[in-house]
């Protein structure tokens, strides 16, 4: 059976946590379902919980949390406005006062797209105000028909009606292979050609780096070409569709007795992921961009929740992930026999339980982890991605000092660590996680790696480069693979304070990246000015595509200590 837990807000397989989704029926508060409908608003005095609508309406009005979806696409919006324009609509007390009511259709023209989330950025005119609409699959240039269902500052988000003027050079929907496509959430990208896609995922790490860094631009290098992924579908080794509790009236038919005998899949069950802009759950049958393991897998898992759906007083999200059957790898761990398998497909299993053990092969190298916790989700670019950062810290040519020790930050299983062992005398991962640790451990023994080759330590937060102080910093090379908030302040300082010679970071979110960059950088400067005499450059910035056909895009700094 597959592993359940509580159903996770993101809506598809790549749609990011903080974005949030529309609300509708159920989940729309009461003023803003009137509105919807077209009705008068009842007196004050009518609402029994007035003081809460205060709360939520101030609530809504609050900056978005930095470096979060909302606040990059804020600043896009606000970029596209004007800045000037933007504080003169702030000033008159405009700026979150949308001069369309909600389920007003417009007719627009496509002024941009927003690279980090994918969705197109277009300019409309009301009562000589300017406002942005922020529509799903339409592209710069083309002439579109929407409807607007949200408002926020300075902008608006609509549904996308039609494509009344295709942008030719853009468009081919000869190129999209999922049925979904439109409606699901999970790609925005299907239509483009992949040079387009890998063009776009380019443009998202330059803005990022204008926007984010702080950091002048005669030092930041020009931006490689994005790293394309081997396979465009067919990568995803893991997904968790998810489904919505039942119907309460089905709940309290259950507690009465008397609820209908189900047969077949109801019609209010729903397992996938959401539609674009919604909460709602919409049927997911298959999935192009997952492994075909994945896909054979799905449809057991889907029956037997549809089995069993009367059992559940919840939603919940499911788990699918692709994995190397146990007996086809070498040195197996014999207590994964007991893993939940869902699927088979030649020496891949599709495990559906979150404490069971998955095994991956990057290259030559293996690897086994608990399937509900971290690792790359597109096995296919993971030898490109360690080798570019192996090149990296070994550039043609080479250095003066050629790079002796590895010490990997954030090391999780080991991916870095392990890959890039052979070409260092010394390996030290650190993780504040101690399942993390045991996982790069085991790891390590699968691959022959021994204690005085590599070795995994638990860092303190405080102090996480305690655990390597005897690593010359020269001959150091430093990989830091950090979650999408990034790094902090005190980390930085203590990076600093360590002065690895190289420094990779590698990122899945480039916004916190260039943050964190621009602070290293700064911070760097001051201590060499205050006699330190040494300071930290970025070498290189590129892109790596580990979700094609979405607009998430992997980011990958190179710094040089000079």
């Amino acid at each position: 059976m597959a592993s359940i837990h509580p159903r996770s807000r993101s809506g598809s397989p790549s749609q990011p946590p903080e974005k949030k989704a529309r609300l509708e029926s159920d989940c729309v508060d009461a003023p803003a379902a009137y509105q919807q409908e077209g009705k008068q608003l009842p007196p004050p005095s009518a609402h029994k919980k007035q003081p809460k609508q205060k709360k939520n309406k101030k609530s809504a009005r609050r900056d978005p949390e930095p470096y979060s979806h909302d606040d990059i696409l804020l600043r896009e919006v606000t970029a596209l406005l004007g800045q000037d324009y933007a504080l003169s609509a702030k000033a008159a007390d405009l700026d979150w006062s949308a001069p369309f009511e909600l389920s007003h259709q417009l007719e627009l023209t496509v002024s941009s797209l927003s690279p980090s989330t994918g969705e197109s950025l277009s300019i409309a005119t009301a009562n000589d105000r300017k406002w942005v609409i922020v529509t799903p699959l339409s592209l710069p240039g083309e002439r579109i028909r929407v409807r607007v269902y949200r408002h926020s500052r300075l902008h608006s988000h609509a549904d996308l009606l039609e494509v009344i003027q295709p942008n030719p050079e853009w468009r081919d929907m000869s190129l999209v292979q999922c049925k979904y496509f439109g409606t699901c959430a999970g790609c925005q990208y299907q239509m483009l050609s992949y040079e387009k896609q890998l063009d776009l995922k380019r443009q998202t790490v330059v803005e990022a780096y204008k926007n984010y860094s702080n950091i002048p631009p005669e030092l930041v290098p020009t931006i490689q070409p994005t790293i394309g992924s081997p396979l465009q579908y067919g990568y995803r080794t893991k997904l968790t569709p998810h489904f919505q509790r039942p119907p309460f009236s089905f709940q309290k038919a259950q507690k009465r007795g008397d609820a209908p005998v189900l047969e077949g899949k109801p019609d209010w069950l729903t397992i996938g992921f959401h539609k674009v802009g919604t909460r709602h759950v919409m049927d997911i049958e298959e999935c192009p961009i997952a492994t075909p393991v994945i896909n054979k897998g799905l449809g057991p898992v889907r029956e037997n929740i549809i089995t069993n759906i009367a059992k559940f007083k919840n939603g919940a999200t499911l788990l699918l992930r692709d994995s190397l059957r146990p007996g086809a790898s070498r040195d197996a761990n014999p207590s994964a026999a007991a893993t939940s398998i869902a699927a088979e497909d030649g020496e891949h299993i599709c495990v559906t339980d979150q404490k069971g053990t998955v095994r991956e092969r990057v290259g030559d190298k293996l690897f086994e982890y608990t399937a509900g916790t971290f690792f790359q989700n597109n096995n296919s670019a993971l030898v490109p991605l360690t080798d570019y950062v192996r090149d990296a810290i070994f550039p043609p040519g080479g250095t003066a000092t050629r790079p002796t020790h590895l010490v990997d930050a954030y090391c999780g299983s080991g991916l870095f660590s392990i890959m890039l062992a052979p070409h260092f005398t010394r390996v030290a991962g650190i993780e504040l996680s101690a399942e993390s640790i045991r996982a790069a451990q085991r790891n390590a023994e699968l691959n022959n790696l021994g204690a005085d080759k590599i070795s995994f330590m638990a860092g303190d937060a405080a102090n996480i480069f305690d655990t390597v102080q005897d690593f010359p910093r020269d001959t150091t090379a430093l990989v830091i693979d950090p979650p999408r908030k990034g790094t902090d302040e005190r980390f930085i300082e203590q990076m600093l304070a360590f002065g690895a010679g190289t420094v990779v970071y590698v990122s899945c979110n480039v916004h916190t990246q260039a943050r964190d960059v621009g602070m290293i950088l700064k911070k760097s400067a001051e201590k060499a000015d205050g006699g330190d005499g040494r300071k930290y450059v970025l070498e290189s910035l590129r892109g790596l595509d580990l979700f094609p056909q979405t607009a998430h895009v992997e980011a990958i700094a190179v710094l040089r200590l000079v």
